[in-house]
């Protein structure tokens, strides 16, 4: 084994090794000091050395700010170990990868000047947020959620005493654009759709309201053939791995999780015309386990590959592109039927509170921020809206 030690190394040859010191930071606050060996060579040692070195750094700053009331603390220090040791520990991966943007890619970069926590006032996030609000529509209203949060939670801490976001300049959250089809439309798109293999899950977006997640995670057995119901309590969503101190995604997997709100679990009448898409769709699965046998897996769920795993989650998107452009019909996405759904309801004059149940809203207030704009523009809604739509009946070969 060569020994060579460069200038500025912090490794040392023992016992036929290289060998580095190491630090590591006690629950009580304490440091633990070692050595680490085993290494072939002294660049190894240093690479090592390094991490371990960063690991200490990174956790004694935690330490400190989670037992310590610092009002020195910087604002950018202060909002990344709010971040990742506070709210990522407590929020499922899809909040925390919307967050990490909002955090990495919108507020710090452009943070000018960083500034005590203490000292930042209304004048200074008002500056800030403008130059967030200015990178994408929705980067104001989302980087004022995540700097009141972390800011309400200072004030919980005893960093300050309160929170100058509350008094900052409201941003508008980007409504969806409603795209509602004509009566003829419609026929087209559920005619197209009949054809393929996506017409269940279109119907049950259409005729039930159902976000993509939802469509995605039910299961036969969610079904209740005798009262025409089916009970929504679970969705499959996205499940992205984003390193830490950064919104890169590392990863993606498909997961099962709770609805998007409590009152998102959810019991709803289902039209007798999509009940029967639904014994067809039962038909073809049964003819698929028969024919792939070991090879399918068995997870129940109504909408699946051949093989019985679920699709993706951009999937049924790519199909009603494909449709709509075939027919020659407005780009319609899986929220979109939804939204059709909504506006066939309000048309119907049922009350928003149903229709908020119906949906699955966490509050009333969430249908009417998105649906008070059709509600107050009834004139441009199309006649056909009147009535519920009727599927088409599909040609038998």
């Amino acid at each position: 084994m060569v020994k060579e030690n460069p200038q500025k190394s912090k490794s040392f040859f023992e016992n036929n090794s290289w060998y580095h010191r190491t630090k590591i930071l006690q629950d009580d606050g304490t440091v633990k000091y070692g050595k680490k060996g085993g290494f072939q060579t002294s660049k190894e040692a240093d690479k090592s050395y390094a991490r371990y070195e960063a690991e200490f750094k990174k956790a004694y700053r935690s330490y400190q700010m989670a037992h310590q009331i610092n009002t020195e603390v910087m604002l950018k220090d202060y909002l990344i170990y709010w971040f990742e040791d506070v709210f990522s520990q407590r929020v499922e991966s899809t909040t925390r990868m919307v967050g990490a943007y909002a955090l990495y890619d919108l507020i710090l970069p452009q943070m000018d000047h960083d500034i005590k926590v203490r000292y930042v006032n209304v004048d200074y996030l008002n500056a800030l947020l403008e130059r967030v609000a200015r990178t994408a529509p929705s980067a104001g209203n989302k980087g004022r959620e995540i700097l009141n949060l972390a800011f309400r939670e200072a004030v919980i801490a005893g960093y300050i005493k309160t929170n100058p976001v509350t008094a900052t300049k409201p941003y508008k959250r980007a409504k969806p654009k409603v795209t509602v089809l004509s009566k003829d439309g419609v026929k087209q798109l559920l005619k197209a759709s009949s054809e393929t293999s996506w017409y269940l899950e279109i119907l049950l977006g259409l005729f039930c309201g159902l976000r993509k997640g939802e469509i995605m995670g039910l299961k036969f057995s969610d079904f209740n053939y005798e009262d025409n119901t089916v009970h929504i309590n679970r969705q499959i969503v996205s499940d992205p791995k984003i390193s830490k101190g950064s919104g890169k995604i590392d990863e993606y997997a498909l997961v099962e999780r709770d609805p998007k709100t409590e009152n998102s679990f959810r019991t709803l009448r289902v039209p007798e015309a999509v009940m029967k898409e639904v014994k067809e769709r039962q038909k073809l699965i049964d003819w698929n386990k028969d024919h792939i046998k070991t090879e399918y897996f068995d997870h129940d769920y109504i909408s699946c590959q051949k093989n019985g795993n679920p699709h993706s989650l951009s999937s049924l998107n790519h199909a009603l592109t494909k449709i709509c452009s075939k027919c020659g019909l407005p780009h319609v996405t899986v929220h979109g039927l939804r939204h059709m759904y909504a506006t066939i309801l309000i048309e119907m004059n049922v009350p928003l509170i149903k229709i908020s149940a119906l949906l699955g809203h966490g509050s009333v207030h969430t249908t009417f921020e998105y649906y008070c704009d059709v509600m107050d523009e009834n004139e441009n809604i199309l006649a056909f809206m009147n009535q519920a739509f009727a599927p088409v009946e599909k040609e038998v070969v």
